[in-house]
Parts: structure tokens; C-alpha cells; sequence
């Protein structure tokens, strides 16, 4: 009975021992592990766009309007000028949320982190920390930010059934540029609204369940667009962004981010996407 009282001691020694032999450091002094609040992504203060996304070095990144769908389309030479980020910490630090990164897997087998469903950049000219060349470049890329209200994407339109539509809602194939919420989500405006006037959202909200208000305050948006071409309306209690005058919409059928559903129903024109060309809304 003795023996069998100590038998748990005397293994987990050997088994230490045995840890030890086999190469596993077991000295105190070994160097600590990284804290991972050095290693993810790190929110900075811009004097010229504010809020900015770094890595832990203070390199800024950026959004690209391609990735409209949360895959990378930069693919080629487009990679040794836009090389991507990835860190397997980059939700470690303040300011940013866990739920707000993820991680995508590129053609080759490698990684790049997401914000917000981004993936994210650096830009290859930036010289150093702080450094933003890239915004605006090519009218596609933009400084990552954690408080934009709206991106641009350019993107395939596809109706409901299907159809693939142009710029000018003809069928066929081609990238067209609008906007869309932080995470991606189509944004629509109703051709029957007027200027800061939402003409079709019931009182009881009762058909809010098919083109749900954009329910958000004016923030950062990206240097393509006006800010003072945002406002903010009040419709039976919340609050509405609009865009020129556009009480701006998602459509219910919009399952995920880059899908363009609406722009289809009932028919093309009604529910239009709204992009920094887009004439402003006729007055009440």
C-alpha cells in the first residue's frame, strides 16, 4: 500500500526527466515568449485620416476595393506592390475587436488576416512607420480604418436571378463602383425617397425585414467621397445615414458581403446602388 502511495510521484518524476532528456528545455532562464500585444494590429492616430490600422511595428495598412466579396483579388504583380499582412495575434491589441479579424487562405496555401472581412495590405512605397502613400492610389485603395461608415468597392452587379449587369444595368460583364457598410454589405438607395426623406419604411417597421435601414451615425468615409455629402436622418426614432440626400438601404436578400440582389427588385432601377457620381436626391 506504500508503494502504491508514491507510484504517481515516481512517474511524473521520470517523466520529467525523460522531457528534459529529449531536448525540451526545461531552464528558467529561457527567454519569454513574445507579449502578442506587440504582434497584432494596432489602432494609430493620423493627422491627416485619424483613426489608422498599423502592425506592431506602426506600418500602416490598407483596404483594396476589389475584395468586395472578403477574397483577395490581388494576385500577381499586384502582390510585390501591395504585399499582404498577416499575424496570428492581430486581434491582441486595444482597440480592436476579436470578432472583427479573421484569417482567409490565399491560392498559394498561405494566410492574410481580415478586418472586418478586409483582407489586409501593406503598401510597398511607404517608407517607413506612419507613412501613408497609398490612399487613394488607382482609385481602389484606402487606408484601413476601424470608424469608416462606408467603402467603395468596385464589383460584378448580380441580380436575383442571376443576371450580371454593368455599370448602367445592362447585361454583361464589368466592375462596378458603389458603396457599401464597413463590413461589405451592399448599400441601395429608393428611387421614390426624396432629399433626406425616407418614403417607404413603415412607421411599425413592418418591411424593415426587406430593406432594412442603414442604421448608423456620419464617421470616417473613404477619400474618394465628400463627408459633406453624408447626413443623418431620423425615421420613426433611429437613425438613418443617408448620401446626397439617399436614405441609404441594405436588401433583406443580401446574405452575405458583395452580393447585389436588389438591384433586380422588383425591377432594375428601383433599388439603385449609389456610388460619389451618383446624381444627389430630388428636393420634397
Amino acid at each position: 500500500m506504500v508503494a502504491m502511495k508514491f507510484y504517481p510521484i515516481r512517474i511524473a518524476w521520470i517523466t520529467a526527466a525523460v522531457v528534459c532528456f529529449l531536448g525540451v528545455s526545461c531552464n528558467d532562464d529561457d527567454p519569454p515568449e513574445p507579449e502578442p500585444e506587440q504582434m497584432g494590429i494596432l489602432v494609430k492616430t493620423d493627422a491627416t485620416f485619424g483613426l489608422v490600422l498599423t502592425d506592431s511595428a506602426g506600418q500602416v495598412l490598407y483596404f483594396f476595393s476589389r475584395d468586395a466579396d472578403g477574397k483577395s483579388a490581388c494576385a500577381g504583380n499586384c502582390q510585390s506592390v501591395w504585399p499582404k499582412y498577416y499575424s496570428s495575434h492581430a486581434a491582441s491589441s486595444e482597440g480592436i475587436e476579436d470578432d472583427d479579424i479573421g484569417t482567409i487562405t490565399l491560392a498559394d496555401g498561405s494566410l492574410q488576416t481580415t478586418y472586418k472581412g478586409w483582407p489586409l495590405y501593406y503598401y510597398a512605397n511607404d517608407e517607413g512607420p506612419g507613412d501613408i502613400q497609398g490612399d487613394g492610389v488607382g482609385g481602389n485603395w484606402f487606408v484601413a480604418k476601424p470608424d469608416y461608415s462606408v467603402l467603395l468597392v468596385q464589383n460584378q452587379l448580380v441580380g436575383g436571378d442571376g443576371t450580371a449587369y454593368t455599370a448602367d444595368l445592362t447585361p454583361g460583364e464589368g466592375l462596378t463602383r458603389y458603396f457599401v457598410d464597413d463590413y461589405g454589405r451592399t448599400l441601395y438607395g429608393f428611387v421614390n425617397d426624396r432629399y433626406n426623406m425616407n418614403r417607404f419604411t413603415r412607421e411599425d417597421f413592418g418591411n424593415n425585414g426587406v430593406w432594412p435601414i442603414y442604421e448608423s451615425e456620419i464617421q470616417a468615409v473613404p477619400s474618394a467621397a465628400n463627408p459633406e455629402d453624408f447626413a443623418e436622418i431620423t425615421v420613426y426614432g433611429r437613425t438613418q445615414l443617408t448620401y446626397k440626400g439617399w436614405p441609404l438601404y441594405y436588401f433583406g436578400q443580401d446574405a452575405a458581403r458583395g452580393e447585389t440582389k436588389g438591384i433586380d427588385f422588383p425591377q432594375l432601377g428601383i433599388w439603385p446602388v449609389l456610388n460619389p457620381d451618383s446624381p444627389e436626391a430630388t428636393a420634397p
